[in-house]
């Protein structure tokens, strides 16, 4: 249709229109959130859920609530990219800082664990059902036109509380004055210096540092005199990337770390979300939740080139502490106990020098999922010779995926051992490996070996036939396989 005759149509149209005494107005763009739920794992006492929204309307939705029920007897234990509130059985979510804005056509997610099996009901996103279609309403005033919008909502990041930081300088003091529900956002760049934060975010008003991957912190240190015990201290540099310091309720996100003595470390601080961030090049660990970090994830993340100053000590992923190192982390009844840690869909290697993830005794209940080991620079030195190490209890290990070619000292993909403690705990013990793939390079034993069965006859470690082996030397694991 020509242009003149596309402006004759629409002035007809509206002719017409006005013969009958109606209004012709284009309807405004607008979002259309929907959301799904599925279960992402299960096993005899919870599960593990997620929901994904999708804006299948016209326009760009800037937060999101979503709300639902749980039957009695089933709780949600901790979640992630979400802010969540419970009154009795019924739990409201909102977005967290990053992933608020969903483009037309665009999604995102958040998910969550549970005590009990029971599935959510009656959910709702921004008022509206779940599935689609109206808010549900009970009246409808009669002479009244009203316009349907998304109730209004606290979100994680109020307006205008964002910091830019784009030198070190500026970053040392955003982390400094940090406040609950504040975004402090990095400009690509480089920036040199210790990074310490410690001051507490809270549930409902996490405290947000994002920026690209071109965000690159580095920390030339150590440097000062060393406290007995690690703390933030005048005059001393730690040498770490990036250190929470008794500063809960912190997300990370995005940038990356490299040339620093540790990468990420938390101290004391409970639920830390960590997500797509890059750390590499380091002389010892890469991420350590460390002094009961308990309730926190690692995900989306990689992570390579550890342990180039000691390669003993140059795990990818360290939760918890060994029982030798409590007298300065154990801050709960003398235990470091960081437990219900989950480490999701990260890619850890090549040149990961110590294990790809070290569970350490004393820790529980933590989700290692969906992640990609690459074993090949596995130094073999300080018992290194594995892609995870388990002495925690509790451990739900499912979905990942792990290979080995040479370089390396590579033992088996997964082992348990179990070390005495005072306070005792049933370390290396209770935990389920289901759906893993291994490929041990015709050099590791036992895609899964278990240290001892005696040791943990209480709770015994458990490993499903949905784990798959190709070029073990012995096979896919020491002890009877449940179907």
């Amino acid at each position: 249709m020509t242009r003149k005759r596309l402006l004759a149509a629409i002035a007809a149209t509206a002719s017409a229109a006005g013969l009958f005494g109606a209004v012709v107005t284009a309807e405004a763009a607008a979002p259309s959130l929907t959301a799904t739920f599925a279960q992402s794992s299960a096993w005899d006492s919870g599960y593990g859920g997620k929901y994904t929204l999708t804006n299948a309307g016209d326009a760009t939705s800037t937060q999101w609530t979503i709300e639902f029920d749980l039957p009695e007897g089933t709780t949600i234990t901790t979640s992630w990219s979400s802010v969540l509130t419970r009154t009795g059985q019924h739990y409201k979510v909102t977005n967290a800082g990053f992933n608020g804005t969903i483009k037309a056509g665009g999604t995102a997610s958040f998910g969550f664990n549970t005590k009990g099996l029971g599935l959510p009901t009656g959910c709702t996103v921004n008022g509206s059902p779940c599935g689609g279609g109206p808010p549900s309403t009970t009246t409808t005033p009669p002479t009244t036109t009203t316009t349907s919008k998304p109730p209004t909502t606290t979100t994680s990041v109020p307006a205008g509380d964002v910091v830019d930081v784009s030198t070190a300088a500026e970053l040392q003091a955003a982390l400094a004055a940090a406040s609950p529900g504040q975004t402090i956002r990095l400009a690509a760049g480089t920036y040199r210096g210790p990074f310490v934060a410690t001051k507490p975010g809270t549930a409902g008003a996490p405290i947000t540092v994002t920026g690209p991957s071109t965000a690159v912190l580095i920390n030339d240190g150590p440097s000062g005199e060393a406290p007995s015990c690690p703390a933030p201290t005048a005059g001393w540099d730690s040498g770490y990337g990036f250190w929470l310091y008794g500063a809960p309720y912190w997300h990370l996100k995005g940038f990356t770390v490299q040339e620093s003595k540790k990468g990420i470390v938390a101290d004391n601080s409970h639920h830390t979300v960590i997500e797509g961030v890059r750390v590499h090049r380091i002389d010892e660990e890469a991420v350590h939740f460390r002094r009961s970090s308990a309730d926190s994830v690692l995900r989306d993340s990689t992570i390579s080139h550890t342990g180039l100053g000691q390669a003993g000590y140059g795990e990818g992923v360290y939760l918890g502490s060994a029982n030798s190192n409590w007298a300065c982390h154990g801050n709960s009844g003398g235990v470091d106990r960081g437990d219900r840690i989950q480490v999701l869909d990260n890619h850890i290697g090549p040149y990961v020098a110590a294990e790809a993830i070290d569970v350490k005794e004393g820790t529980a209940d933590g989700v290692i999922r969906g992640n990609t080991f690459d074993g090949q620079g596995v130094s073999g030195q300080n018992s290194a010779d594995s892609w995870v190490d388990v002495k925690g209890s509790g451990y739900v290990i499912e979905g990942n995926t792990g290979t080995f070619a040479s370089p390396g000292t590579f033992a088996n993909g997964y082992e348990t051992h179990n070390p005495g403690t005072t306070p005792s705990f049933p370390n290396g013990c209770g935990n389920v490996w289901r759906d893993n793939k291994s490929d041990l390079g015709g050099v590791g034993q036992y895609a899964i070996k278990i240290t001892s069965t005696s040791k943990c006859s209480e709770r015994p470690n458990v490993v499903h036939a949905s784990n798959t082996v190709s070029r073990a030397v012995n096979g896919l694991t020491n002890i009877p396989v449940t179907p």
